[in-house]
């Protein structure tokens, strides 16, 4: 074990607030971070747990999140012209007004709503594959919604209760697990029944479709024989690539990524200044040591590697820190904050840390100059 190691695991409390600056500046960073993409994930559940396996968009749709999302309604029977597609639904949806019925002295709820469509019959391309069986064929009954559990409260309901959609009556007859939205409230229902309700649109336009083929580790191949023959009436991509462009969307909207700048900035400006103090003190609380050694015969440049390394095992106490505290936010928030934590900026994160420790440590190396080893004598 080298004396670095050595020296943190003995003296570990002096570098507790260094850990803990570091551990806070990353969870800085990672709570932004996991709350945004989080929104994405919640508001596209529906589609990311679906059984498709690619989504046809509009040509110049860079994802779900910004940009067109219809289509003419002609392009979905072209798609069952590749021999490998097995199912083609529209991704419908709406927004409306939502209100409660009140009943015994309740609060009457006033929300605006995003309705979400699937179709619930078995094996559906369109229903997610953690729905449960009672709530499929809940939604088979006309006028039947279902809600996400931690949305009751907010929309003033409960199971079986009747409320209104554009003042018109539904049903509150599913309930829903893991599907949290902080931004929008959702509401899940067929399809037959938004055409009941008035809310499916003309028949010459379409949302995205989603896409069932045969085998699904051939989607990449599927993606790019459909998008051989567009000719720029629409763009095919796998599921696991609209995701990835749903989240990297989110993080390029202007005010977004002003907060995770700023948050970088002052994390690092937190993180250098709690870190390098108490490297500081910690190197100057030992100093008689560092002095020793050098009367030992151990050279100043050697002194310096070991609070080098000393400064990088404290930035891998503070990443696994960070990760402790990540994971309890994350935990705490479970049911009620969506959150998501894409792996490019843990690494992202991971590597700030660390430079955040090595110029702390630089920063420190000063210090050194006082371990003389003639003061042994004094």
């Amino acid at each position: 074990m080298s004396l670095a190691l050595s020296t943190l695991l003995y003296e570990w409390r002096r570098y507790t607030a260094a850990m803990v600056a570091l551990a806070f500046s990353g969870l800085l960073v990672l709570a932004q971070v996991g709350m945004f993409t989080g929104i994405v994930k919640a508001s596209t559940a529906t589609i990311e747990r679906s059984r498709a396996d690619i989504m046809i968009l509009a040509p110049k749709s860079e994802s779900l999140v910004n940009g067109p999302n219809t289509l003419p309604a002609r392009i979905q029977p072209l798609i069952y012209l590749n021999p490998n597609v097995v199912e083609v639904a529209a991704l419908g949806g709406s927004w409306a007004r939502f209100q409660n019925i009140p009943k015994d002295g309740q609060k009457q709820v006033t929300e605006g709503v995003q309705i979400n469509i699937v179709d619930p019959r078995p094996g559906a391309v369109t229903l997610p594959i953690d729905y449960s069986e009672d709530v499929r064929r809940a939604l088979m009954e006309p006028y039947a919604v279902a809600v996400d559990r931690t949305a009751l409260g907010a929309l003033g309901v409960k199971a079986g209760d009747m409320a209104t959609l554009n003042g018109r009556t539904v049903y509150i007859r599913g309930i829903l697990e893991n599907y949290p939205n902080v931004n929008n409230k959702q509401v899940v229902m067929s399809r037959d029944s938004l055409r009941l309700l008035g809310m499916a649109g003309g028949d010459d336009k379409t949302g995205p479709l989603m896409v069932r083929i045969r085998d699904a580790s051939q989607a990449e191949a599927v993606r790019d024989q459909l998008n051989a023959v567009a000719k720029d009436t629409y763009r095919a991509w796998t599921k696991e690539e609209l995701s990835k462009a749903n989240q990297k969307a989110i993080m390029k909207e202007q005010i977004i990524g002003i907060f995770l700048g700023f948050s970088l900035f002052l994390g690092f400006l937190i993180g250098v200044g709690i870190t390098s103090q108490t490297l500081r003190g910690a190197i100057l609380s030992s100093i008689k040591e560092f002095a020793s050694l050098r009367a030992l015969g151990v050279s100043m440049g050697s002194l310096r590697l070991v609070i080098l390394e000393l400064s990088f095992w404290v930035g891998i106490a503070g990443l696994l820190a960070t990760a402790l505290l990540t994971w309890g936010v994350a935990a705490l928030a479970s049911g009620s904050v969506p959150m998501s934590f894409p792996a490019n900026w843990i690494i992202t994160v991971a590597i700030l840390l660390l430079v955040i420790a090595m110029f702390s440590g630089l920063l420190a190396l000063g210090i050194l100059k006082k371990s003389q080893p003639a003061d042994l004598l004094r």
